[in-house]
């Protein structure tokens, strides 16, 4: 493995709008944003002292195939990935190429939208504490991973720190309003059914994925568009359909491997954040490409 991780933040000369765990977001002008996916990676709500060679490619690109495969059902942010239409004070930086997107500036709603199709996670918690998942009631006698009877909408406040944290549909709507959430809602079941189906012709169970959108004014009415990342490995939870065995914890394509060796280590998810020894990284790339490759059916730019 040759890749050097893109850890730190470009300097560009543009204005730096946030610092995210793993995101740089620049002001572009004209009501635009560039956004610049490192390879920062984490875990616990802590970016980890190491980072994955080439993950802010799979991430951008991986988004990018999902904005053009799904945009017949909602309308996206991304205006290009083609540093020749970025900004001039983008265009000669080569960490840039392949892992940026030019997007339109949006007001981003201020609710995480996921869709959940198996009982994993903060789900298969919830449910074995009260037979249900997020006020949605489900069967008795469900195990850990099996496929829900029908894909649930989740909805969590987005926090800046700290973990998200799932509200009820009420919640949401009294957030959004009643039209915004419906909207949202539909939205978000489509474009996970739609994903999910696309997903699993090519070996891939999506377990749960999330879905940001933001509202944008054209003439003079509000519109809902779709805006961050769509179905990547960091967003979502992506299961080998070829080792699905419902009753225990899935392999995945995803971070799961990472955050099960910070488990293995004891790590106490405080400070100093641990780095991550050669192998869990080169093992995780391989997932991110793993699955970038069997979605897209392309290399990695």
């Amino acid at each position: 493995m040759s890749a050097v991780p893109l850890l730190a933040t470009p300097t560009l000369d543009l204005p730096l709008e946030r610092r995210g765990k793993v995101r740089d977001v620049f002001d572009a002008g004209d009501d635009r944003l560039l956004i610049v996916a490192t390879d920062r990676i984490s875990a616990f709500d802590h970016v980890l002292g190491s980072g994955i060679p080439d993950k802010g490619k799979v991430l951008s690109q991986l988004s990018a195939f999902w904005f053009a495969r799904l945009s017949g059902l909602a309308p996206h942010h991304l205006i290009s990935t083609d540093v020749a239409d970025f900004p001039a004070a983008a265009r000669s930086m080569a960490d840039l190429a392949g892992r940026s997107m030019l997007v339109r500036r949006t007001t981003p709603l201020p609710v995480e939208c996921v869709a959940r199709g198996y009982l994993e996670g903060s789900g298969w918690k919830d449910y074995q504490a009260t037979g249900q998942v997020c006020g949605h009631p489900l069967p008795r006698g469900l195990r850990q991973c099996d496929q829900l009877p029908t894909p649930l909408f989740t909805p969590a406040t987005k926090a800046e720190t700290g973990h998200d944290q799932n509200i009820s549909e009420a919640d949401a709507a009294a957030r959004l309003g009643d039209a915004i959430f419906a909207q949202v809602r539909d939205l978000t079941l489509a474009l996970y059914r739609a994903g999910a189906a696309h997903a699993a012709t090519h070996g891939i169970l999506v377990a749960d994925t999330k879905f940001e959108f933001g509202l944008v004014d054209d003439d003079g009415e509000a519109g809902v568009i779709l805006i961050d990342e769509v179905l990547t490995p960091d967003s979502s939870r992506f299961w080998p359909a070829d080792q699905y065995a419902p009753g225990r914890p899935q392999p995945s394509f995803d971070k799961q491997y990472v955050r099960e060796y910070l488990e293995r280590i004891r790590w106490n998810k405080q400070p100093p954040v641990p780095s991550l020894p050669d192998e869990v990284v080169v093992r995780t790339r391989d997932k991110y490409l793993d699955a970038f490759g069997r979605l897209t059916g392309q290399d990695l730019a």
